[in-house]
């Protein structure tokens, strides 16, 4: 029993004085607006779309964040994601319509600060007034398939796919 608690308390003593395990260096990242880098929206957008990916990857799988920048009068037609999708009004009038046959009469508009989430595959539409910037999370990847064909801009000519 004596060699027993010695073995524990040399263990105990030594233990400490191993060198700690290197663990990779933290990172906060921080995104104040001024330091936002912006890019073309992706080709599943409308034209004039610009896009910041602020954590993940939205075309792959996993947890993303992004936000969408859309000039005034921008309009995306009835779509729908095959994953629910959250989003925050962060800047500008975003107006929304959902249901078969979203209308811009029949949309409601979501004041800036409104977060709202909506199961994947319920059709809806967004009517945009003033520039306006919404935040999207979720779990990639984000997809967007519009109800009619003829109104997806990869199915333009020039439009990728």
């Amino acid at each position: 029993m004596k060699i027993n608690i010695l073995t524990f308390v040399y263990i105990g003593l030594l233990v400490p004085a191993l060198p700690a395990a290197k663990h990779p260096a933290m990172q906060a990242n921080i995104y104040p607006p001024a330091k936002i880098e912006w890019k073309a929206g992706p080709p599943s957008l409308p034209p004039g779309a610009q896009i910041a990916v602020l954590e993940g990857d939205p075309t792959k799988e996993g947890m993303f964040v992004m936000r969408i920048r859309v000039p005034n009068g921008y309009h995306i037609p009835a779509h729908t994601h095959p994953k629910p999708e959250r989003v925050t009004i962060i800047q500008g009038t975003f107006k929304l319509a959902m249901g078969e046959n979203p209308t811009v009469a029949d949309a409601q508009i979501l004041p800036v600060g409104t977060f709202g989430v909506w199961p994947a595959g319920m059709v809806h539409a967004v009517w945009i007034e003033g520039e306006t910037i919404v935040q999207f999370h979720g779990m990639g990847p984000w997809v967007i398939n519009y109800v009619n064909p003829a109104d997806d801009p990869r199915n333009k000519s020039g439009g990728e796919k």
